[in-house]
């Protein structure tokens, strides 16, 4: 079984599918911890890693290359990521996750991984919108792909209401019924 996570910054892309692997006991793997760790080696945050990445196609190529690579050499896993429905078309499982942006910003302000922090909400809104413009080019440039498109998935949640467990519920519930 294979489940891919997508959805835009703040949507809960990471926390549900750290608890869903827990809760199916699947191995867990995060793109956005992959891009994290690329960006705090450069010693550089997401957003400025993002603008480089505009710039560097080597930045997105090496991400995209190790998602193509899990969905041909492994099983039975959770992978969060913008892309990962993209680049694992065979996943059984195909969610992706939505809230408002309000909602996203504050969820994000209140996340310890990011590294550019902002305190105001409604800056921390527009850094979010910058960041999914620019991966939205790329991604558009590179494969030819915008990740909202609808076809790409199976299961459509908005998170705006919901907590985690609430979401991992759902996406249980889903796969119960493929």
């Amino acid at each position: 079984m294979i489940v891919t996570i997508s959805g835009k910054a703040g949507s809960g892309k990471s926390t549900v599918a750290k608890l869903l692997s827990e809760k199916l006991k699947l191995r867990h793997y995060s793109i956005g911890d992959l891009m994290r760790a690329m960006a705090s080696d450069k010693g550089i945050g997401l957003m400025e890693l993002n603008k480089l990445a505009e710039k560097d196609n080597s930045i997105d190529l090496e991400l995209d290359k190790r998602l193509k690579e899990l969905g041909k050499t492994k099983d039975n896993f959770v992978v969060d990521g913008r892309l990962a429905a993209f680049f694992i078309p065979n996943a059984q499982v195909r969610v992706f996750l939505d809230t408002n942006d309000k909602v996203r910003a504050e969820r994000i302000l209140k996340d310890k991984r990011e590294h550019e922090q902002s305190k105001d909400l409604n800056e921390m809104v527009k850094k979010i919108q910058e960041r999914e413009k620019s991966e939205k080019k790329r991604y558009q440039q590179y494969y030819s792909v915008d990740y909202l498109d609808k076809k790409l998935y199976n299961l459509f949640i908005d998170t705006t209401e919901l907590n985690p467990n609430g979401v991992v519920d759902r996406i249980i519930k889903f796969m119960k019924h493929i």
